[in-house]
């Protein structure tokens, strides 16, 4: 279903020739890192998980176990995030997003707010299968709250189908989202919760447009006055999805590079989950939001064969 990712099936595929020349890359002194970038990085998961399995038949070695020892750094967390399907990315992301002290309540956000409920309910089975235990009550037991429940009805992935848009419930919603935000004495969170967490994108979309005619605020303005701290960005998070995947990610792109130091694990995070998917489209909304390429920031923000592969995994500049 998803034509838009920069990383694509690589043809003539040999995974036993591919495999050899990993091996040969990582054998004896000192690494041959242009290899392993260069082979990792144009290959989709698929073919990635072939080389894997090569791997251990021709030389009884995990590829990933070998890739940890011969690599370092963010490289090595870079080479390494490649080598998971992609449903085990996400679920392992999320384990260690709410493993030890303190939860990465950004990572919960971001995977929550961005996957299609098809792809949540893939990564509840993976986490099931992966953690033997449950999803939801891992993140039930360390977030509370308004935040809390917003998680636990993405999680359900029981967002209505995108089958026509019923205008009476569109101008239904927009005014009981303004009558729990603007014109009331605090806010009613539960309204918020249940409209953005269950009704389809395209009714979203025509909901925010007759927002914006009932209140003459957008959503996000809302959103911003009536309510703080994670709610908050998971609710913007939410809308800006609604709106365009591509552009909310192209915007978390681009404040994982803003300023003084670079958010890696985000960097990572988005360009290995959408490299197959969205990222020629993230890309656009890069270019068009930010006056500058993905690629540029990149190349600007990052360093050695970590930017070099950032680099062939981004495809192209759009400058």
């Amino acid at each position: 279903q998803y034509t838009r990712g920069t990383v694509t099936a690589f043809a003539p595929f040999d995974a036993r020739a591919d495999a050899e020349a990993l091996r040969k890359a990582m054998k004896g002194l000192g690494t041959d890192e242009d290899t392993v970038l260069t082979v990792l990085t144009t290959r989709n998961n698929a073919q990635r998980q072939e080389i894997a399995s090569a791997f251990k038949t021709l030389f009884g070695r995990d590829l990933v176990d070998d890739l940890k020892s011969e690599l370092t750094g963010k490289f090595e967390t870079l080479m390494v995030s490649l080598m998971r399907p992609a449903h085990l990315f996400d679920a392992h992301a999320l384990k260690h997003a709410i493993k030890g002290a303190g939860t990465n309540e950004k990572v919960l956000t971001e995977i929550l707010a961005s996957r299609t409920p098809a792809e949540v309910q893939s990564i509840k089975r993976v986490y099931q299968q992966e953690y033997e235990a449950n999803l939801e009550d891992k993140i039930t037991g360390e977030t509370s709250g308004h935040f809390q429940r917003l998680l636990v009805v993405l999680l359900q992935a029981n967002r209505d189908p995108d089958v026509g848009v019923d205008e009476a419930l569109v101008e239904q919603d927009a005014q009981v989202l303004f009558r729990a935000g603007e014109l009331k004495w605090g806010t009613d969170e539960e309204k918020f919760i249940t409209i953005l967490g269950t009704r389809s994108v395209s009714h979203l979309r025509r909901v925010f447009d007759k927002y914006m005619t009932i209140s003459g605020f957008q959503i996000e303005e809302t959103i911003d006055r009536e309510t703080s701290g994670d709610l908050e960005k998971l609710l913007l998070a939410v809308v800006k999805c609604v709106r365009s995947v591509p552009a909310y990610f192209a915007e978390t792109l681009y404040h994982s590079m803003k300023g003084a130091g670079t958010d890696d694990d985000t960097l990572i995070r988005v360009m290995v989950s959408r490299s197959e998917i969205d990222l020629l489209d993230i890309r656009r909304e890069f270019r068009k939001n930010f006056a500058k390429s993905l690629y540029q920031m990149i190349q600007k923000d990052t360093s050695g064969d970590y930017r070099k592969a950032l680099l062939l995994l981004c495809g192209g500049d759009d400058d």
